[in-house]
């Protein structure tokens, strides 16, 4: 499958999720919600592998890389993010999450001395720009605590932190596949132990509209959509990959066109267009080698 495809997946599901984690959130405690979402990840995830016997032996040192991506990817990240929402406006949160591939420029050149793309920082500006117009009516409001802005960025952070940590699961010679699920597995353990060490309700929610979006958060939106999302990073660079957090809200507020009657402004439309332009600044020389993290022996099998 082309990596264009696997981008495309990943800023359609992501985008998608937006809506699916209110309705989740709005049934049960927040971290509780997460820890639902990926027990039935994880749980998917590895029967199926198991089913069709594509589950291969690890090592010790193998999924100790595995307990960082699902402590950086799986767990941790969601609780800050969440953390962060419920003190700031969504708007907001997502000009903060959008810095996500500048986060990995910066923890690439930090942590692997590799150098991103010359187009990044041209296409990253118009791209947060671009979200910032269509949030602009939140930013206005000026809902958020400084705690909360601490949360979101050290959230988008730690995500970026994961995004690498994937790079280096790969090096360790762990199939894609076998590595999300067992990733998953312990960014579930992780979360329960903090729902145990907060003291959280242990309810059980009943309605057919937790569990739809759990189900769609659990399998596209973890199981297919971080899949899509990691192949992208082994095959163009965390830098370029970083850039779908951007579409994210192109996607959610096309959405909601639809289900909540959102009207688009000019300034909106605005900022859709410079997004969507900053995507095409960032990739608008198909066939060249994305510097960054990419590599000759990088494969994306699964």
């Amino acid at each position: 499958m082309p990596v264009s495809v696997h981008y495309g997946l990943t800023v359609l599901i992501w985008g998608l999720t937006w809506t699916a984690i209110r309705l989740q959130v709005e049934a049960a405690p927040v971290d509780l919600s997460v820890f639902y979402r990926f027990v039935m990840a994880a749980t998917v995830a590895l029967g199926v592998l198991a089913l069709v016997r594509r589950l291969p032996k690890l090592n010790r040192q193998q999924h100790g890389w595995l307990v960082l991506q699902g402590a950086t990817l799986y767990s941790i990240n969601f609780l800050l993010i969440y953390r962060a929402a419920e003190a700031m406006t969504s708007g907001l949160l997502a000009v903060v999450f959008s810095l996500a591939a500048l986060f990995n420029a910066l923890n690439g050149w930090l942590w692997l001395r590799t150098k991103p793309s010359a187009r990044l920082y041209p296409a990253v500006a118009l791209g947060i720009t671009g979200v910032a117009l269509l949030f602009w009516h939140d930013l206005q409001l000026g809902n958020a605590t400084a705690a909360s802005i601490l949360f979101a960025a050290a959230g988008t952070f730690w995500f970026s932190m994961g995004n690498l940590i994937s790079i280096k699961v790969r090096q360790a010679g762990i199939p894609l596949l076998a590595a999300n699920a067992w990733a998953m597995v312990y960014g579930a353990l992780i979360l329960g132990i903090w729902c145990l060490i907060q003291g959280v309700d242990w309810v059980l929610p009943t309605s057919a509209s937790f569990w739809g979006a759990t189900a769609f958060l659990a399998i596209p939106g973890s199981i297919i959509a971080f899949y899509c999302y990691i192949t992208v990073i082994q095959t163009l660079g965390a830098d370029k990959a970083g850039y779908a957090t951007v579409l994210f809200p192109v996607v959610a507020l096309s959405l909601s066109t639809w289900l909540e009657g959102f009207e688009w402004t000019a300034t909106a439309v605005l900022g859709a267009v410079l997004a969507i332009l900053g995507n095409y600044v960032l990739f608008r020389k198909p066939g060249t080698p994305a510097s960054g993290y990419r590599s000759s022996s990088v494969r994306t099998e699964a």
